[in-house]
């Protein structure tokens, strides 16, 4: 255990290492999403306490769906990473190395969820500005939450890119997978608000139960069944997309 927790130790600082040498990683990754808080969040409120929305006003609503789409997005894009360092040469010495493959998995996966998790911060900054309100403990739990989802997201796009190994296939995947999670988690609006067969279709869909859970956290609503469901589904998700990726690891060859 102890050469593991090293192992992990020295690949997460070799590539924390590589992020710091390039900051705006950080400020790119939030853009997209700060946007969307500033200029389609408004567009919420004459929504507010029509039938069918949630309560708790637009914010409060629109916000922790936000921050499951930057879990999709920012951890569904981190293979392309994967994809360089192969090109370069550096998975493949690492291979040849006594270093545990899941050390070397883990290691590069943490500054992934590093990174997510500093993008939500200032997102929720920008949020509380505007009028977010969330409930503290709920709003942690969240971050846990979606810590998870965006570690089994991110082993997922690693698992793709060794496959893939190409930018241009890369992306059209990647793409092909986001955008119908995105769409099928009422993300944007609400899945009350969507036709029946949606709703039913939706629930074929992980990030679903986890937009549910994270309106039902921030709103300090910790007994509804959504939110157990998304820490199972996601935990699941997670064991299989690691398994998935650090397999992968060790077929790895360019």
């Amino acid at each position: 255990m102890s050469k593991f927790v090293h192992d992990t130790w020295l690949i997460f600082g070799s590539n924390l290492r590589s992020r710091l040498r390039n900051p705006v990683w950080v400020f790119v990754g939030v853009f997209q999403p700060i946007c969307y808080m500033l200029l389609f969040a408004p567009l919420l409120k004459n929504l507010a306490g029509a039938p069918g929305f949630p309560s708790g006003g637009a914010y409060n609503v629109y916000t922790p769906g936000l921050m499951v789409m930057m879990a999709i997005i920012s951890a569904g894009f981190a293979g392309f990473t994967v994809i360089e360092r192969m090109r370069e040469g550096v998975i493949e010495r690492l291979r040849v190395t006594p270093v545990s493959r899941l050390a070397i998995l883990i290691g590069g996966l943490s500054i992934d969820v590093l990174s997510l998790l500093i993008q939500m911060g200032l997102v929720i900054g920008v949020g509380l500005l505007l009028g977010f309100h969330p409930n503290v403990g709920g709003l942690m739990l969240l971050l846990v939450l979606l810590a998870i989802g965006g570690l089994a997201m991110a082993s997922c796009s690693y698992a793709l890119g060794l496959l893939l190994k190409d930018e241009g296939s890369m992306a059209g995947t990647i793409n092909l997978l986001i955008n119908p999670l995105m769409l099928l988690s009422g993300i944007t609006l609400p899945l009350t608000l969507a036709p029946d067969i949606i709703r039913k279709i939706a629930k074929l869909n992980p990030f679903a139960y986890a937009v549910d859970a994270a309106r039902a956290l921030v709103a300090g609503h910790m007994t509804i069944s959504a939110i157990p469901q998304a820490f199972a589904i996601f935990a699941v998700f997670a064991v299989v997309a690691l398994f998935w990726a650090t397999n992968s690891i060790r077929k790895a060859a360019m």
